[in-house]
């Protein structure tokens, strides 16, 4: 009877220790390939970027990602560039997610929505579960000068630009964008389903919401409230200001990914590992390598 019950101990506590590696996983981080068949600018090499995305998707692959996520800005213009770099995307063995950036709406207006179906998003802002965590993807565009598609986003958008143009906010720009009303109530229902579930929270977004420069999303303020009682936001990872940054404020790291577009001869981008209380960046050539403890 003594062994049948130590051998129970012993499968259970085998058991638990199985299910708790089970809880970290890994995934890939790329932020503005912003390809474009254009010549060099602000040290840009948009004509780089499908070998730069090549070389990328070849060392992920050689990993057993849970998935890759592309920050934003895929293109840099024109509808027909998609042709040129998706084909290397797709050969991503990880599952894939897009993030929505300025620069993918620089196509024609009858464009823009099709390019949501060529990066097979099926809303511009979305969710998913991964082990205990729930990954939320912003639509910074969501009101915008450049992709909003009806007229009711417009006429938001130009009420909150002229509301907030006068205050001398370095990040109220045309070239930035905001969360809409829906969208924020989307975000908190999002949110409270996750405190239900008791899942860890990170968010992924175009637009950085730290530091505080002339990259932000316009309605960073409403944002941060929103969260502020929400103690499962861990994670806030952007693209947009291609240099990079980081902050942690209120126990949530804000991580701006580098821009693999720009510099004549190196690459950005990252590989992402999730464990219990820590997730590890680990850099190649321009990313930094980084270790996030979770509070």
């Amino acid at each position: 009877m003594k062994k049948i019950i130590l051998f129970a101990i012993l499968s259970i506590m085998l058991f638990s220790c199985n299910k708790e590696k089970n809880t970290s996983f890994k995934i890939g981080v790329i932020a503005d390939c912003q390809y474009c068949n254009c010549d060099i600018k602000w040290d840009r090499y948009y004509k780089k970027a499908p070998q730069r995305l090549k070389e990328a998707v070849a060392t992920l692959n050689k990993d057993s990602l849970n998935y890759t996520i592309h920050l934003g800005d895929f293109i840099d213009k024109d509808y027909t560039s998609l042709d040129s770099i998706l084909p290397t995307w797709k050969t991503l063995t990880s599952k894939s997610y897009h993030v929505l950036g300025n620069h993918d709406f620089e196509v024609q207006d009858s464009l823009k929505e099709k390019v949501l179906e060529k990066l097979n998003i099926k809303k511009r802002y979305y969710s998913f579960v991964e082990n205990d965590w729930r990954f939320i993807v912003l639509d910074g565009n969501d009101l915008s000068f450049y992709g909003t598609t009806s007229k009711e986003k417009a006429q938001q958008t130009d009420s909150l630009f002229n509301q907030l143009k006068d205050e001398n906010l370095p990040y109220v720009q045309k070239w930035n964008g905001a969360l809409s009303n829906k969208q924020l109530k989307w975000i908190q229902q999002e949110l409270d389903k996750a405190v239900q579930k008791n899942q860890k929270v990170g968010f992924y977004c175009h637009f950085p919401i730290f530091p505080v420069d002339e990259h932000n999303i316009w309605n960073r303020e409403q944002f941060l409230s929103l969260i502020k009682p929400y103690k499962n936001v861990k994670l806030f990872f952007n693209g947009h200001n291609h240099a990079g940054a980081y902050e942690f404020v209120d126990n949530v790291h804000y991580l701006t990914f580098k821009g693999m577009v720009d510099t004549e001869n190196t690459s950005a981008f990252a590989k992402v590992k999730f464990e219990n209380d820590t997730v590890f960046v680990e850099g190649f050539e321009r990313e930094i390598s980084r270790k996030l403890v979770i509070k």
